[in-house]
């Protein structure tokens, strides 16, 4: 039978081991201590450099140099980066149509991807796919996917290969609250679980569709979790402001898939601090209730606990920030010198 259950990271993880003084820098700190520093700072850079990158392409959307939609991902950082940050480089990932932070988390290079979003020919897909559709085989990213639900099924589909090749990598499939209303959603879980699949669900249940709460448009409310037991898959349920908390959950069931115990799935309770697209007005929910995500901010709220945990000097968070903002600015700056891709582009790397 399925299991739900809730995770929460404790005020010192795990792997978050804080010196006996408290100060960064501090002499007698042994190799755990030394990797727990440069481990989450590097946290909060990958974080910190989502937020800023989102920041820069609202930015360039109101200038006109950004084209389409734009779904942002500010605001659920910590659940992208949490997660991502336990996988293998042989490991693929497959994502939604906000799917900025978790192409950054995995490494995409900044520069190429704010050059496909401007549409330029240096873009990760030669400026043809746009916000919705950064790629990168190398990294095996395979995708921001703009049809609703439809990168579940492609995430079964790389997970089989895995699995038909016997290797213990696995295929980690992020989706929102949204997805779960399309009839391809339970699909793709029966089948996961009939053939017990090397595949990660990772719901970032940010609790809000386009323009209506998840409360309003599904049976069941919003809770995922208990719903699982109905295809025999593990499910806990996890705060997705939490980099911490999300980093171990993700782990533990990262550790069961490896082990060949089939498809698991963790739904991360998360917010958006914008509109489902910067077209959105966000007439369908209350200001107080964004205000009182905001206080939860995990860009604002996790240095301030490294910074308590000894795990990070004000300087060091200062330092991040200001190397982080230098390569946002080159980025687009490398973006807008680019030139478009070519009109022979047209009918190269189209498949009939």
């Amino acid at each position: 039978m399925a299991s739900s259950t809730k995770s929460s990271s404790k005020s010192s993880s795990k792997s978050a081991k804080s010196s006996k003084n408290g100060k960064s820098g501090a002499k007698g700190l042994d190799e755990s201590d030394v990797g727990a520093r440069t481990d989450h700072l590097e946290l909060f850079r990958q974080m910190y450099l989502i937020r800023q990158f989102e920041i820069a392409c609202g930015e360039n959307y109101s200038k006109g140099l950004i084209g389409g939609f734009l779904h942002l991902y500010i605001g659920q950082e910590a659940s992208g980066v949490g997660a991502i940050s336990t996988l293998r480089d042989d490991d693929y990932i497959v994502s939604h149509y906000r799917d900025h932070g978790h192409a950054l988390a995995r490494g995409l290079d900044i520069n190429r991807s704010m050059a496909e979003l401007f549409g330029r020919s240096t873009g990760t897909s030669k400026g043809k796919g746009g916000s919705m559709h950064l790629f990168d085989v190398a990294k095996r990213f395979m995708g921001g996917h703009a049809i609703v639900a439809g990168q579940l099924p492609l995430a079964a589909g790389l997970a089989l290969a895995q699995q038909y090749n016997k290797t213990d990598a696995l295929t980690m499939c992020f989706f929102g609250d949204g997805s779960t209303n399309q009839g391809i959603y339970h699909e793709t879980m029966n089948l996961a679980a009939i053939w017990k699949l090397p595949v990660l669900f990772f719901l970032e249940n940010n609790m809000y569709g386009m323009g209506s709460s998840i409360e309003r448009v599904r049976a069941g409310g919003i809770d995922f979790c208990p719903s699982m037991a109905t295809y025999g898959i593990p499910a806990v349920e996890v705060d997705g402001m939490d980099v911490l908390a999300v980093r171990e959950a993700t782990e533990i069931a990262v550790e069961r898939i490896r082990k060949g115990d089939g498809p698991q799935f963790i739904e991360a309770k998360t917010f958006r601090f914008v509109g489902h697209s910067l077209s959105d007005g966000q007439k369908y929910r209350g200001q107080e209730e964004v205000k009182e995500w905001e206080e939860r901010d995990p860009v604002a709220t996790f240095p301030t606990r490294l910074i308590e945990m000894g795990l990070a000097t004000a300087d060091q968070i200062a330092e991040t920030k200001a190397s982080v903002d230098e390569a946002i600015a080159k980025a687009v700056e490398f973006a807008e010198q680019s030139p478009e891709p070519d009109l022979s582009e047209i009918h190269n790397d189209v498949f009939a």
